[in-house]
């Protein structure tokens, strides 16, 4: 069975390699000015970028790895790399969730730092900054079906919470400092566990669609009823006994069982089953490969499936 796998654009790779730069140059930014200016968000936000890092590297990779075409090992192709990509993208996102609740509730018992506004300049910076490439990767990412770009976008979302969440904090910390009210100097790690919750959140919605899609997970019944109408656009086909959709990272395997008359000869079986195969990718985009199995039907056994199509 031959697999034609889809490669990802030249737009696509473009958007992780900015995606990772981007990350790279924020961590060192947000540590620095975080340790220079004792803000715990901000540092909390530095350490997650820094894991960002890690996160982008591995969608880089998935999607190189994707992009092989399918070999005797891997008959069905490459294409789960990018969802074990974006996996690890989850797991990432959730270990900085907790590593910044931890930092922010820590903070909370200390004595607050002077909020800085270099750190709040800082802070909006990133946000814009990471809004923009959360615009720019979700994008491409849907539009090439990236499991891997879309879940590096989402981990641009997360650290937009996370920026957004810092320049609250640190602004109600410089309003704190400025007109002497106690309780809004602690606007910083306040902040932190805030940012916290968002992201555990986006992580936690990551991994779940990784593990679904691991698991050979159906896709939805809007798909299914979708591929239902092309199969019964085929006059010939009488019933369909079976009908499974699965995604493969970027694209999607079809597997189809129908009824069609058992008096057609196996060369009239063979082009009806090309027919559909062709019909249903030239409709799908994404559909990388359609197994069809074929069912004799006979009019007076057309309100039951048949014992033998197994």
């Amino acid at each position: 069975m031959t697999i034609h796998a889809r490669e990802h654009s030249t737009s696509a790779v473009l958007a992780i390699w900015i995606s990772l730069l981007s990350n790279v140059i924020l961590t060192v930014l947000k540590l620095i000015v975080g340790f220079v200016f004792r803000s715990p968000v901000l540092l909390a936000d530095g350490f997650h970028n820094a894991g960002d890092v890690v996160a982008s590297a591995a969608a880089l990779t998935s999607m190189r790895i994707s992009k092989r075409p399918a070999d005797e090992d891997h008959p069905y192709g490459h294409g789960k790399a990018e969802v074990i990509g974006s996996g690890i993208v989850a797991i990432i996102l959730g270990l900085a969730a907790i590593y910044i609740a931890f930092e922010a509730i820590m903070a909370l018992f200390e004595e607050p730092a002077t909020a800085s506004k270099i750190a709040l300049l800082t802070a909006i910076v990133s946000l814009i900054w990471k809004y923009i490439l959360y615009i720019y990767t979700i994008r491409i990412g849907k539009a090439e079906n990236s499991k891997g770009l879309i879940a590096t976008a989402y981990d641009h979302l997360a650290d937009v919470y996370a920026s957004l969440a810092a320049v609250v904090g640190i602004g109600l910390a410089l309003i704190g400092d400025a007109y002497a009210l106690p309780l809004l100097t602690y606007g910083d790690p306040i902040a932190g566990i805030i940012v916290s919750i968002l992201v555990f959140k986006i992580a936690m919605e990551i991994g779940k669609e990784s593990v679904d899609i691991l698991m050979e997970k159906n896709v939805c019944d809007e798909r299914l009823n979708a591929f239902e109408e092309l199969i019964y656009s085929i006059p010939e086909v009488k019933r369909i006994d079976r009908l499974r959709g699965r995604e493969h990272g970027h694209y999607v395997l079809v597997d189809i069982r129908i009824g069609i008359s058992g008096d057609l000869t196996i060369q009239e079986g063979h082009i009806i089953s090309s027919r559909l195969r062709n019909l249903i990718m030239a409709k799908n985009e994404d559909v990388d490969e359609v197994l069809i199995h074929l069912n004799p039907w006979y009019p007076e056994k057309q309100s039951g499936i048949l014992t033998n199509e197994e």
